[in-house]
């Protein structure tokens, strides 16, 4: 998949206040769109229905990219999936599950048991997912918030003040020095993670089965 830069060329001339060569532009925006996205493990840009196959055998299922979309063009499908036998079973919520935000949460099924084992389709225990559960879902936002863009665009604007790598600068009597994090990649401060944290992935997000 081939996600949007987070930020544009003309944002990032703007915040530097003047023109750029529209390659340089380009490709630093791609890199700190690209530091971003890793740090935070999320997408951040706008995904309509993709399909991911997630890890479950526990109560709680949580959709890993954030936030979640949900209307009537961007449906929210749960899958739950038996191993061996094919068989597929969907969910549907507030009946095999509440929904929280991006929290998904198993109940008890709505046909009567008598035993602590689910039956059929799958015979697993009472309000815990299968194993693995297949959703389709659209999520991430329509237009980046402004304390990512402006990440982006730092990280950028680092990268366009030393593209040529250099630790050092010598002109005739005028010498500067470059800090470290302008060297090559910029990388993201403590004050650039402060900021990014509201949208990082949690420990407990569940994870895409390999």
């Amino acid at each position: 998949m081939t996600l949007p830069p987070l930020a544009t060329a003309a944002d990032l001339a703007a915040a530097l206040q003047r023109q750029l060569d529209p390659a340089q532009a380009d490709l630093a925006i791609r890199r700190a769109s690209a530091r971003v996205r890793r740090f935070t493990g999320q997408t951040l840009s706008f995904v309509s229905q993709e399909t991911a196959e997630l890890e479950g055998g526990t109560q709680t299922l949580q959709l890993p990219q954030r936030p979640l979309v949900l209307d009537g063009q961007n449906p929210l499908t749960v899958v739950e999936l038996a191993d061996f036998s094919g068989i597929e079973y969907q969910a549907v919520q507030d009946r095999d599950y509440t929904r929280i935000g991006n929290e998904l949460t198993r109940g008890y099924p709505w046909y009567g048991q008598r035993t602590r084992l689910g039956g059929w389709p799958f015979n697993r225990t009472l309000g815990v997912w299968t194993m693995r559960v297949r959703v389709t879902y659209s999520h991430g936002y329509a237009e980046v918030p402004d304390d990512i863009a402006d990440v982006v665009l730092d990280l950028a604007s680092m990268n366009l003040t030393n593209p040529q790598n250099l630790r050092q600068e010598a002109i005739d009597d005028y010498s500067r020095t470059f800090a470290s994090e302008t060297i090559g990649n910029a990388q993201l401060s403590r004050d650039h993670k402060l900021a990014l944290r509201p949208y990082k992935r949690t420990a407990h997000s569940v994870r895409p089965m390999s």
